[in-house]
């Protein structure tokens, strides 16, 4: 989980709308649209010091989670903070079958992903780095005549933020925002390491299935990243789909040869299968390799127990 998921909220400020300025901050951030207006978007009242579940409720019932503020009350909100910590938000985000990911601090990515139709959370300080008033918004579109935002507005409504005034709330928050993305759904411009890393934050929570449609659609995005394929074969192998495991393990070997732990992971599978010439074919070459790393010790007690079974005399079973 990134650092910046650590600041705690002690207070939620009201959302002013303000009138659209003559500056072009979308402009120049590279706004694709005119504008830009999510619907089928709920918005809810924010009581005090609550903008955090109110806001999430917003942005998980856009993925079709239908949840009420009240409900995540319970999950998020810190009465000893008054306000909800932001590693809870992505936490509960989980909860809810959901990828929590983090954008990258630029408005750019923000504003890709408004014109994907995907609505975006955002931590805000309307006080001063010394004296921080947070607040938890959702973005749900923009206006790029006005060069203002659309945010949820702590009455209940959308209201309108000139870009400028954004920029300064959110950059005195760190610019943190994240997305709730449905399993298999795929952000405009995030890395596959960054992807990757929100999945196997969710796969954590138990969330196996959901997380291994996305990994079948990370492989489909960025198919020649072995991080992908390990990440789905070892999905695989925990639910118990050999087959599907060794054939993900051998993309790995594909696109990566010398992937050490790939080439553990695929040998003890082959072994198990009772396939041991092949197992030792597919270890032998990266023992060398592994013996002074991180990995000599698995490699050891995996050429032990691979020889063990060998030694059993097994019969190489088909898939």
């Amino acid at each position: 989980m990134s650092g910046r998921a650590s600041r705690s909220l002690a207070c939620c400020a009201l959302l002013l709308a303000q009138a659209g300025c003559s500056t072009q901050l979308l402009r120049d951030a590279g706004a694709m649209q005119p504008d830009v207006a999510i619907a089928h978007i709920a918005y809810f009242p924010q009581r005090e010091h609550q903008c955090g579940p109110a806001a999430l409720a917003t942005l998980l019932t856009a993925t079709g989670e239908a949840v009420s503020p009240d409900a995540l009350t319970r999950e998020v909100y810190i009465p000893g903070r008054s306000g909800s910590v932001q590693a809870e938000m992505l936490a509960a985000t989980r909860r809810h079958a959901r990828i929590a990911l983090e954008l990258e601090p630029e408005l750019r990515a923000l504003l890709q992903e408004l014109e994907q139709g995907r609505a975006v959370l955002v931590l805000q300080n309307f006080g001063l780095p010394s004296l921080p008033l947070w607040h938890y918004a959702v973005v749900v579109g923009y206006d790029r005549g006005r060069d203002a935002l659309l945010l949820s507005g702590a009455n209940g409504r959308p209201q309108r933020l000139a870009a400028r005034r954004f920029m300064g709330t959110w950059r005195r928050a760190g610019k943190w925002a994240f997305m709730a993305l449905r399993p298999g759904e795929l952000p405009v411009a995030a890395s596959a390491v960054h992807y990757l890393d929100a999945v196997a934050a969710l796969e954590t929570l138990g969330q196996r299935e959901d997380a291994f449609t996305s990994y079948q659609a990370a492989v489909g995005r960025w198919p020649a990243e072995p991080l992908a394929w390990f990440a789905l074969a070892n999905n695989r192998l925990a639910a118990g789909r050999n087959a599907e495991a060794e054939a993900a393990y051998r993309e790995v070997l594909r696109v990566q040869p010398n992937h050490l732990p790939a080439r553990n992971n695929l040998a003890l599978l082959l072994a198990h299968r009772g396939c041991i010439a092949e197992a030792n074919a597919v270890l032998a070459p990266a023992r060398a390799a592994a013996e002074n790393g991180p990995f000599a010790t698995q490699f050891a007690d995996s050429w032990r127990e691979i020889q063990a079974l060998g030694a059993a005399s097994p019969v190489c079973r088909p898939l």
